[in-house]
């Protein structure tokens, strides 16, 4: 089994890698079509965040650390460590943000500790081969890493199963939000919500501890 979630982990970085050789840092180097749902995905992901100035954050399959940008424009005196299975995605990420204190970046498959708050965001999209048993263990194990490293609460997001049969596509993995939620609610907290209600054919879940 872990020989094979390695494997996995590797296939997931080599697209990736090549993702980003192709277009560059921008949000077609990590897979997404543009800006405009980038922002509108690091909004739905970041409602997770309780309103303080003065928090930290993991960042779970980072890319080139897009979202740092986006928590600059909003909050001040928080920290940020980028975690990605992609080297290429790690090493652009620091020339990146080359000198920038507060944000730190590590090649990994799971955070180095523990955080207030986990975030990942499109790194359940791309099964390539992967049969849904497969992802699906992946997917709930995952899951455990990011209640394990962060102390109030975490998000993800992940493609939906409402989307439209005719534009859905066999590499991509569409996820029940129903089963997720009932999973997250049963496994680590009481206060779950589901965010169905963006113009994107995806779902985001907050999972909020106690303090």
């Amino acid at each position: 089994m872990q020989k094979n979630k390695t494997d996995l982990l590797v296939e997931v970085a080599d697209y990736y890698s090549e993702k980003l050789a192709q277009h560059g840092v921008t949000p077609r180097g990590v897979d997404w079509s543009g800006e405009e749902g980038q922002g509108l995905r690091f909004e739905q992901l970041c409602k997770i965040i309780d309103g303080q100035n003065q928090f930290s954050l993991n960042d779970l399959g980072c890319g080139y650390g897009a979202l740092h940008d986006f928590l600059v424009g909003r909050y001040s005196g928080f920290s940020y460590a980028g975690i990605d299975v992609s080297e290429s995605m790690i090493r652009s990420a620091e020339q990146l943000y080359k000198g920038i204190p507060q944000a730190r970046f590590v090649l990994a498959s799971q955070p180095d500790g523990v955080a207030d708050y986990g975030v990942a965001s499109g790194i359940f999209n791309v099964r390539l081969g992967r049969s849904d048993a497969e992802w699906c263990a992946y997917l709930e194990a995952t899951l455990d890493i990011l209640d394990r490293t962060s102390r109030l609460g975490f998000s993800f997001n992940c493609l939906t199963a409402y989307s439209d049969a005719e534009k859905m596509l066999d590499y991509l993995y569409y996820a029940d939000p129903c089963a997720l939620f009932d999973l997250c609610k049963r496994r680590y907290s009481r206060n779950v919500a589901l965010l169905h209600d963006y113009d994107l054919y995806e779902f985001t879940i907050l999972v909020r501890k106690s303090p």
